[in-house]
């Protein structure tokens, strides 16, 4: 980690607000060791933070997160922190807790709480209101109130960004919506957070956005009620986007376990196109943190009251930090 692990790829020379190109940097996904897509758009006089949330998979194989995960969250979460202080705009696709700060926060996750006063000018966008689910509808209400702000509701074209009418969240046959986020300068970046590649609609609608970079949610293959044939249709769509996008960049919940690391190679291999997933955007080792939790637990074995203690605020993350940097040099912590 270290400088590298927040090094921007950058499409242009100079600084943000002073170049009319894009700088991309993403700060928070599964191939980064987090629950999340956030990232940071600098374009032209316009400073563009989208999805603010984060979050660590509350459970997986029994077992809570791992300290040394934690340890890597608080870090990305001083990262969110800073980059919403210089945002001219946020963006929110949708209200699931790793997208958006709660008011209910798991120790997690952000806090409504840690983003008060940082920055009451920021516009705030999300997308229409009757796509919300009844959570997302409460959530809405939490973030407006206690920011005292408005949340912006609108879709097509605001100066550089234009935002998509909701599409499913997954399939068709999913409650829940999300909106995706295209950003223009020179060059056209794409935001399209937990659409799984499982629907036309959404697909399309990048491929007409025409991007040189997409920020692309996979299918969640970890979760064993996702079809084949559901799988099929990510594939296909997978390959669309492949051939259709400069730089396509793919993660999320494909990245929660290993077998949709070995799904993104395959696709890279057999589209021949620029397929990564975010840190390797990011130029940073891959840190499948969700998908190693068993090894975590076996290479540092943690204390049944750490949680607790951690969530009462008399435990701290920093052993475990300098004891993966120790364990896995490659990660470069130290």
């Amino acid at each position: 980690m270290g400088v590298a692990f927040y090094k921007a790829l950058k499409y242009g020379l100079g600084p943000v607000r002073k170049s009319k190109k894009l700088e991309i940097e993403i700060l928070g996904a599964e191939s980064l060791g987090v629950r999340g897509l956030c990232c940071f758009i600098g374009c032209g006089d316009r400073n563009v933070l989208i999805d603010p949330g984060i979050a660590l998979g509350y459970k997986r194989h029994r077992l809570l997160p791992h300290p040394f995960q934690v340890a890597v969250d608080e870090r990305i979460q001083r990262k969110i922190l800073d980059r919403w202080q210089s945002a001219t705009d946020i963006v929110i696709s949708h209200f699931h807790g790793d997208h958006v700060p709660l008011a209910d926060a798991n120790p997690f996750q952000l806090n409504i709480r840690q983003v008060l006063g940082l920055n009451p000018d920021v516009r705030m966008w999300v997308k229409a209101p009757d796509a919300y689910t009844p959570i997302e509808r409460e959530r809405a209400a939490d973030l407006a109130l206690m920011l005292k702000t408005d949340l912006l509701a609108e879709t097509g074209r605001h100066e550089a960004m234009t935002f998509s009418r909701p599409v499913p969240h997954g399939d068709y046959n999913s409650s829940d919506t999300v909106m995706m986020t295209r950003i223009e300068s020179e060059r056209v970046f794409v935001h399209a957070s937990d659409i799984q590649l499982l629907n036309e609609e959404a697909v399309l609608q990048i491929l007409d956005w025409r991007p040189d970079v997409a920020l692309v949610g996979g299918p969640p293959l970890y979760l064993s009620r996702l079809s084949e044939n559901q799988i099929r249709n990510a594939w296909r769509n997978a390959l669309r986007l492949a051939r259709g996008v400069d730089c396509l960049i793919l993660d999320h919940h494909l990245m929660r376990n290993f077998e949709g690391e070995a799904w993104l190679e395959k696709l890279s291999r057999q589209s021949g196109s620029r397929v990564m997933c975010s840190a390797d955007f990011m130029n940073t080792p891959r840190m499948l943190l969700e998908a190693s939790r068993q090894k975590l637990y076996r290479d540092m074995p943690v204390s049944p009251s750490w949680h607790e203690s951690y969530g009462m605020g008399t435990a701290d993350t920093d052993a475990y930090w300098h004891k993966a940097g120790k364990l896995y040099p490659d990660l470069a912590l130290l």
